[in-house]
């Protein structure tokens, strides 16, 4: 049996003001988040803001990369040489181990975490969109490969400027290894970032980078080795095997900066096969990075 109106008890609730109050500063907006993910993805690449041994990986990685430029900036000044004994983009050639490792390992650092940690949805939850996303971890993580490059080749630059080496010839080739750091900084950086993507858990990231950098070198080594046991002395490499440098991005890379520049004069060395060769090489290396851009945006659409 219900009370009548009368005889209900009266409403008691009160409303307590604790203070809240509504944030009246400025709206940054989604252009300041994603430049803020953006830099905190490139901080994370090298440990930074992150724990002591986060750091230590990619501190060792950039000083292997460096050390052997200043061992040859020394060597260049107690023997008076009139030239380094290594062009830039050379140098870069014969680091792609130690740029590679550094790829392999901190690509899953900026993809792989938040899958696995399943904090990609709270990224989507603010104004950055899923392109936002993918634009600044992937641009993160090439700018982190390209620092890695232009370390040494700041060191391999200025050394040649104390030694006394030609101005001229030097900024040309300098520029030329940039060119070179950025290709090297594209094309593998852009189908790492998407193996990184497609796993959750790092160590698999990590072996599956490995594993495609590795199988793809050696499979265009034993090609250029088998074209090499079949030549005479001193003969350049014919052009189909020239070709086989597509199989792997950093030959592909190796090959683009060698016709472009004219680089190397060892019968041996890679480079695009002809004026076609160069335009193939080129389209390649695009469709390779569109095509990675691409598939991290569909990656991304599901998560």
């Amino acid at each position: 049996m219900s009370l009548p109106p009368e005889s209900r008890p009266a409403d008691t609730g009160v409303i307590h003001d604790i203070g809240y109050r509504g944030y009246a500063g400025p709206r940054l907006g989604r252009a300041y988040a994603a430049r803020s993910l953006f830099t905190q993805s490139l901080r994370a690449a090298y440990g930074l803001g992150r724990s002591g041994k986060s750091k230590v990986l990619p501190m060792i990685v950039l000083g292997v990369a460096t050390v052997p430029a200043l061992v040859i900036v020394a060597v260049s000044v107690m023997t008076g040489s009139g030239d380094l004994p290594v062009d830039y983009a050379e140098y870069l050639r014969n680091i792609s181990l130690v740029i590679s490792i550094f790829l392999a390992s901190q690509a899953p650092v900026l993809f792989s975490r938040d899958l696995r940690h399943h904090t990609v949805s709270l990224y989507f939850s603010r104004p950055i969109t899923r392109a936002d996303y993918v634009r600044a971890k992937f641009g993160a993580m090439a700018c982190a490969q390209f620092l890695l490059m232009l370390a040494p080749l700041l060191v391999l630059y200025v050394g040649s400027l104390l030694v006394g080496l030609k101005f001229g010839d030097q900024t040309e080739h300098f520029l030329y290894g940039l060119v070179a750091a950025a290709l090297y900084a594209l094309v593998p950086t852009s189908v790492a970032t998407v193996i990184a993507a497609a796993t959750p858990q790092r160590g698999f990231g990590v072996a599956g980078i490995m594993g495609y950098l590795a199988i793809s070198a050696s499979t265009l080594g034993i090609v250029v080795g088998s074209s090499l046991d079949r030549l005479d002395f001193g003969e350049e490499l014919p052009r189909s095997t020239q070709w086989a440098a597509l199989l792997s991005p950093e030959g592909l890379v190796e090959s683009l900066v060698n016709e472009l520049f004219d680089l190397g004069s060892d019968p041996e060395r890679l480079h695009a096969p002809g004026g076609l060769g160069l335009l193939v090489f080129i389209a390649v290396a695009v469709a390779m990075v569109a095509g990675s851009y691409r598939l991290l945006l569909r990656r991304y659409r599901k998560v």
